[in-house]
């Protein structure tokens, strides 16, 4: 049993008070700021790192759109803005196997500054560590952050967990349940290279294209709709390989393997998905370290693999690591309406759809993608955690089964579903009526207003 100690009562400032506080700035947590203040909310963004974006920026997953091809459905809104605001910034470029652009890691979090600094209703509050809810009964009030500054109270009428892991909701009380650590989706380091011939690197592919069915192997065992199998992936596997029986990677280690993102004119290889952790436990600190740095070594024997097999990356670099090791899977919370296989795969239709999803699923072995026009709705209920009130969630902590998760954790889905609850969460402050009271048509008709789609 472990040693405890006690920690002595104090008194702690409160610093802030707004109407709606969103923790997280990731691509939940973002367009949630975003949506709240644009329906006329006072908000707060608490963001644990120095810049906004999560994924997007701390973590360098560039391809938030990569699903996309000539019949996909868009869900349009602010997931679609992220883009088009960063093409306008000079921070996107064409994405190698869709009709999307691969938006910037760095140059997005100047992307998210203007976003956020646009917004007069926003105030941002960087380097702030969620540390523990507020609560008056089973009402959340507001929550205790950990800085430089020591603890602070900020209390809010409405707070949306944004967090990734549902750390306010668990700390809350609600209901959550978590995926065994040996079951979770692989965690990922991701890496960007310096130092590619661009010409050679793209000869070389063109010599020898990839396409979905040659993920096979390793980690890459996938079911698909089959009309995938013979479209065109930026994959690469056989570099592994070939250093697997050369001695230069271990054997086990045949998990690396993956896609590019883009190679650009002045030599950068981005957005490398190669590393795929199993096991790490993005709750757990001591398992987040671990894998961090086995990541990184694992990103080493990867790169010179690349360098000997590699035509045009002879001479490759590291340029850099995401800030932070990148997680997909953790705790998922128990919420009014908790989504299935069967929604994600047969189109669900809801009446109180807060916004809409490609028929994208990429994740525990399945990859489908859009390319029939054929989508689903993501329901209001499904923001709702059941036993707190004025709490919403968004992004990838919503409820559900295993594959419905494959599919609403994607970067796109959970700027849908941090929008409806953006919306949703204004509403209620604005009408002073509890969340599980307001009526979904308001928050379609704002939705559109904000030029999202749900139907």
């Amino acid at each position: 049993m472990a040693r405890r100690i006690s920690e002595p009562a104090r008194e702690i400032d409160i610093v802030h008070e707004t109407d709606v506080l969103v923790v997280g700035s990731g691509p939940g947590g973002l367009p949630a700021a975003l949506a709240a203040a644009r329906a006329g909310a006072e908000v707060t963004l608490v963001e644990r790192f120095g810049c906004f974006g999560g994924n997007l920026t701390v973590v360098g997953v560039e391809g938030m759109h990569w699903y996309r091809h000539e019949q996909t459905i868009e869900s349009n809104g602010i997931a679609r803005e992220f883009e088009e605001k960063a093409k306008e910034m000079g921070a996107a470029v064409p994405e190698s196997q869709s009709l999307s652009h691969e938006i910037d890691s760095e140059g997005f979090k100047l992307v998210a500054d203007r976003m956020v600094l646009d917004e007069p209703n926003i105030r941002p509050m960087l380097h702030r560590f969620f540390v523990a809810p507020l609560m008056e009964g089973d009402t959340i009030i507001g929550i205790v952050t950990e800085s430089k500054s020591g603890r602070e109270a900020i209390l809010a009428k409405r707070v949306i967990d944004a967090t990734g892991d549902a750390d306010v909701v668990a700390r809350a009380g609600a209901p959550v349940y978590k995926t065994p650590a040996e079951q979770m989706m692989a965690a990922s380091v991701m890496f960007h290279l310096a130092g590619v011939d661009k010409q050679r690197f793209m000869d070389g592919i063109k010599a020898d294209p990839q396409t979905y069915k040659d993920w096979g192997g390793g980690e890459w065992n996938i079911e698909t709709s089959g009309k995938e199998d013979d479209m065109f992936s930026p994959f690469l596997k056989k570099p592994f390989q070939q250093a697997i029986r050369d001695g230069l990677i271990p054997p086990h280690l045949n998990t690396i393997s993956g896609t590019w993102g883009a190679v650009h004119d002045t030599g950068e290889l981005t957005y490398m998905n190669l590393i795929h952790l199993d096991g790490c436990d993005g709750t757990d600190p001591d398992s987040l370290t671990t894998y961090e740095i086995e990541g990184r070594r694992q990103t080493m024997l990867a790169i010179e693999a690349l360098r000997r097999y590699t035509p045009g990356c002879e001479n490759i670099r590291l340029r850099n690591f995401g800030m932070s090791i990148g997680i997909r899977d953790t705790r998922k919370v128990d919420c009014l309406y908790n989504m299935t296989e069967t929604d994600v795969r047969e189109q669900g239709r809801f009446e109180d759809s807060i916004g809409i999803f490609p028929e994208f699923i990429d994740g525990y072995g399945i990859l489908i993608l859009p390319t029939t026009g054929r989508y689903f709705q993501m329901p209001y209920r499904n923001l709702l955690p059941r036993k707190v009130k004025n709490l919403l969630v968004a992004g990838r902590i919503t409820g559900g089964d295993r594959i419905s998760h494959a599919a609403t954790r994607n970067m796109a889905c959970c700027a849908v579903t941090g929008q409806g609850a953006g919306i949703a969460a204004a509403l209620s402050v604005k009408s002073n009526r509890p969340l599980d009271e307001i009526d979904p048509l308001l928050i379609q008709q704002e939705l559109e207003r904000q030029g999202g789609r749900h139907h």
